[in-house]
């Protein structure tokens, strides 16, 4: 039994966060039946088909063994299922065979039926011992726990958050904490192929986005669980699940689909070329964001033979571009910054793993501990802080918070509970050391003074290999990587919930282990406690690599504004979490919890001092969103000052009297941002402070329905971008006059425009500078998601006629409702009067107010404009034509336009121009019309 059971199990362990629990007993699980198999020769079918009544024509057997027309049943299963998957019209039993796989000279598929199902149940087997148990952080033998009696469900959303590519994860979700979800529809892990109610689609490839910790691994197991169980998802045959971490280790080799899948998974030995092309299978790829295949979606070979030979890389694309087995279901799942790899148009479905919302956090807790008081106290003191309740939307965090507060609260200790990311990073170390001398004092003689530096020389080796490696980006290692750093297997094993092993060491194929830390966050904190160590023993190589010379012998406080400007370089911010942490160390009140593993920092209080006011007078040009990270520094050092100020202006009714610097600019920004409340307008210039402090209040913009920003460059429109991309999206009113964007600052916001998110409804960009460049970039914005701009300002920009044309081609779009359009100043001739007429006559057209003064119309221009006010589809009433070149022929040409019936005209400005006085009379008289509309008429009187 035992020797078959391993066997059974795949050779490659499973990947991080899961165990494989041997269990011999398998209860609700019995043993496959032997099932009885048929054959249906060629000589015994039927003479007739039972669909047409008419002799076989080209025949085709069902799963149950009936023969009927390959053209008959085709259209069969047509009319009866769109998934072709249908019941025999004979028997009327479910049949899994597809039109034109078995016709009457091939193997009758009664047989292959009975394999597959024997292989599937099989396979289920060794996958339910695969998934159902799991380890969080730690993979010491006898840790793991049931996956269903720890699974919270998660939260999952269609579509994806538009800045993740760019923003550091942890970034990512303090700007989507608090996203609400009016506007989103959650699926469930188990529905990730099954379409929304208001969707006509089949979805065959489904790529699954979420930041390092979230749960997409744990999704994954629990689809694959409940389907083992038999609970979900039973139309799918068989469920491969594979992991890039073990797709690496054969990336330079060759193999076929078929081998492969015999190779990861043993179960599906009996499973041939034939079996594969009649079956439902689904293919789930984890991890691709550990990839490290080359994957070439242009260049690489077609394959269409689950039996030819080739490479990982080119076996994948073919699957996933449906080349390869075209009807088996893909799932993939990636961190954000990885996802590009697979192009859109290979992709059904995006969707997006966000986590624990606050119900989901709570319940969490509560099912982790029995004991519902320490449950209640751990919830309630989440929520005392911010950053720690922020982080609790990450699963992985949620588990190191448990294991801190657990500890802290069930034990002698009693003191402070952690209220800041470096505290209770600092105490889940001093937990997992603590497990570690449990370990060590089982099977070894030694000294605490011996245990002392044995745990402070392992945590400085793993400290290294976390900072290596996070300059490098990477999030795995290999054996080799920790033996450069002086670590050996037992050492990185023994701190288990620290930095876990991959695959177990016990595998027969694939001898090599690979390693990586519980969580991101847990290797920027380890690198940031090897360099407070570095900086604190002088280790000038490591502190001249990172810093620069000038900081070798400087003192803590030069030391951490030099690590400040390091990571302010970094555009991705990949190194501001590693940042925060290198400020809170420098409290004592941390590296008390570390003994002397920190060394003796010359962290007097005035040297603390000196550290928070270089935070506080901290100047940079880099973007106000990483300006942000500073005034979280502040925060990492206990120091809340700037946020009690803060706090203490927006309840104050004189803020324009409170002179704001760039640290409150920056903290004032993030906490309208992360406001439960959505802000109806940030105007800056309505506060006092510099024209750099006004750009640090940007962000802010992601939580306000109006907003008036100035001095934007190309890194702000960035900002103001990913609020028109974030889902939802609050701005409804957007004034951007007098920024200096040009046009690749328009064509940069053109990008959040588009996106169906957007739901901006003003937007005003005069004296911003662009060309009819920018205006072709904006024009297929608005094309592309026209139905919310009402109100468009576009004058003092050089928009020309071939500008205008393409705006005007937005405004006949039939899902335009744009009601007032501004063009002063916008070097416009008769030619732009042309495009302006034929849009005023689409059906409908809502433009009501049109701009048009100081442009070279002159009379032949507003001749064409007439044709369109004198259709009865037009609704303008407010026409503005000064300083547009007119004279008494435009007067003809407009009073013959606005005598038509209907004509909607209220208010016409025509001041400025070279009217005489027959044409004044001649738009006295109309007003004068009792058919006439006309209330407002403007023109020079003082002429006259």
């Amino acid at each position: 039994m035992e020797e078959e059971e391993h066997r059974a199990e795949s050779p490659v362990s499973s990947c991080l966060s899961t165990r494989s629990d041997f269990s011999k007993d398998e209860p609700g699980l019995s043993d496959t039946k032997e099932r009885k198999r048929s054959h249906v020769s060629v000589e015994e079918q039927p003479s007739c088909c039972v669909l047409c009544q008419d002799v076989l024509k080209d025949p085709v057997s069902t799963s149950c063994g009936h023969w009927l027309c390959r053209q008959c049943i085709a259209s069969y299963w047509d009319q009866s299922a769109s998934s072709g998957e249908s019941s025999c019209p004979q028997c009327g039993k479910r049949s899994r065979t597809r039109p034109g796989l078995q016709t009457a000279s091939q193997t009758c598929t009664v047989q292959t039926d009975s394999d597959l199902q024997e292989v599937s149940d099989e396979h289920k087997i060794s996958l339910r011992r695969r998934c159902e148990c799991v380890t969080e952080g730690s993979d010491e033998p006898g840790s793991g726990t049931l996956l269903n009696r720890i699974y919270t469900e998660l939260y999952i959303t269609e579509g994806q958050s538009e800045e993740v590519n760019t923003q550091h994860e942890v970034r990512q979700l303090e700007t989507t904490s608090k996203t609400k979800t009016l506007h989103e529809t959650p699926i469930k892990c188990q529905d990730i192929f099954k379409a929304l109610p208001d969707q006509q689609r089949h979805i065959r490839v489904v790529l699954t986005n979420g930041v390092a910790g979230v749960g997409k691994t744990f999704s994954v197991q629990k689809f694959s669980l409940d389907w083992a169980e038999g609970l979900e998802n039973q139309d799918v045959s068989l469920v491969v699940l594979l992991s890039f971490r073990e797709l690496n280790l054969i990336r330079d080799e060759q193999y076929s689909l078929l081998t492969l899948l015999h190779v990861f998974h043993p179960t599906l030995q009996k499973v041939t070329a034939e079996k594969l092309a009649v079956c439902k299978l689904l293919f789930i790829f984890d991890g691709l964001d550990e990839s490290r295949l080359s994957l070439d979606f242009h260049n690489n070979e077609v394959l269409s033979d689950v039996s030819q030979k080739s490479s990982v890389n080119v076996l994948l694309t073919n699957l996933i571009k449906g080349k390869l087995l075209p009807t088996a279901l893909v799932w993939i799942t990636s961190r954000p910054a990885a996802a590009n790899q697979i192009p859109p148009a290979c992709v059904d479905r995006v969707t997006e793993v966000r986590g624990f919302t606050d119900a989901q956090k709570e319940e969490y807790f509560r099912r982790r501990f029995s004991d519902e008081d320490l449950s209640s106290r751990i919830i309630s003191h989440i929520k005392t802080s911010r950053s720690l309740h922020i982080m609790c939307q990450i699963p992985v965090f949620c588990w190191i918070t448990a294991t801190v507060l657990d500890h802290m609260l069930t034990t002698d200790q009693r003191g402070e509970l952690p209220k800041t990311l470096t505290d209770m990073y600092s105490h889940f170390l001093l937990v997992q050391t603590k497990r570690k001398k449990q370990k060590y004092d089982e099977g070894h003689e030694t000294s605490p003074q011996e245990l002392m530096e044995a745990e402070r020389e392992v945590l400085l080796k793993l400290g290294r290999l976390a900072f290596e490696h996070l300059e490098k980006g990477n999030i795995m290692f290999y054996q080799e990587d920790l033996e450069q750093c002086g670590l050996d297997v037992t050492e990185a094993s023994v701190y288990s919930g620290v930095c876990t092993e991959i695959f177990k060491r016990e595998c027969v194929i694939f001898q090599k282990t690979v390693y990586c830390f519980v969580h991101l966050s847990v290797q920027e904190f380890l690198a940031a406690v090897y360099m407070f160590h570095c900086y604190t023993s002088r280790n000038t190589k490591v502190l001249k690599g990172f810093l620069g010379k000038k900081h070798i012998n400087s003192t803590l406080d030069v030391f951490l504004m030099g690590a400040m400007v390091t990571s302010l370089k970094m555009k991705n911010g990949h190194l501001d979490l590693f940042v925060r942490f290198l400020h809170g160390l420098s409290l004592e009140s941390n590296q008390r919890l570390f003994g002397g593993l920190l060394g003796q920092p010359d962290n007097h209080p005035e040297i603390i001092q000196r550290i928070i006011h270089n935070l506080k007078e901290k100047r940079t040009s880099v973007s106000p969103d990483r300006c942000i990270n500073i005034f979280h520094c502040l925060m990492e050092m206990n120091d809340r000052s700037v946020h009690q100020e803060i706090q203490e202006f927006l309840k104050s009714e004189n803020r324009k009297e409170k002179k704001l610097s760039l640290i409150h600019c920056s903290a004032l920004a993030y906490m309208l941002q992360m406001s439960e409340e959505v802000v109806d307008e940030l105007d800056v210039n309505k506060y006092k402070t510099s024209e750099k402090g006004r750009q640090r209040l940007i962000p802010a913009v992601r939580n306000c329905r109006k907003a008036l920003l100035s001095g934007l460059s190309e890194t702000h429109c960035e900002i103001v971008v990913s609020a028109l991309k974030s889902n939802p999206s609050h701005l409804r009113k957007l004034n951007l006059n007098n920024n200096y964007l040009m046009d690749s600052g328009l064509t940069l916001l053109s990008a959040g425009l588009e996106s169906p998110n957007c739901r901006l409804e003003t937007l005003s960009l005069s004296h911003c500078r662009f060309s009819e460049i920018g205006c072709a970039s904006l024009a297929s914005a608005l094309k592309s998601n026209p139905s919310h701009l009402t109100e468009l300002d576009l004058s003092y920009n050089t928009l020309k006629d071939s500008g205008m044309k393409l705006l005007c081609d937005f405004l006949e779009s039939p899902d335009c409702r744009l009601q007032t359009l501004r063009l002063r100043f916008c070097s416009l001739s008769e030619v732009s009067c042309g495009s302006l007429a034929s849009a005023l006559k689409s059906n409908p057209s809502h433009l009501t107010e049109l701009e048009l003064t100081n442009n070279n119309l002159y009379d032949s221009g507003v001749k064409l404009l007439s044709a369109g006010l004198e259709r009865p589809d037009c609704r303008l009433e407010t026409l503005h034509l000064r300083y547009c070149g007119l004279t008494d022929v435009s007067c003809a040409s407009l009073v013959s336009a606005l005598k038509s019936n209907p004509s909607h005209l209220t208010e016409l400005d025509m001041s400025n121009n070279s009217l005489q006085e027959s044409g004044v009379k001649l738009l006295s008289d109309l007003v004068e019309s009792p058919d006439c509309r006309l209330k407002t008429l403007r023109w020079d009187p003082y002429r006259y």
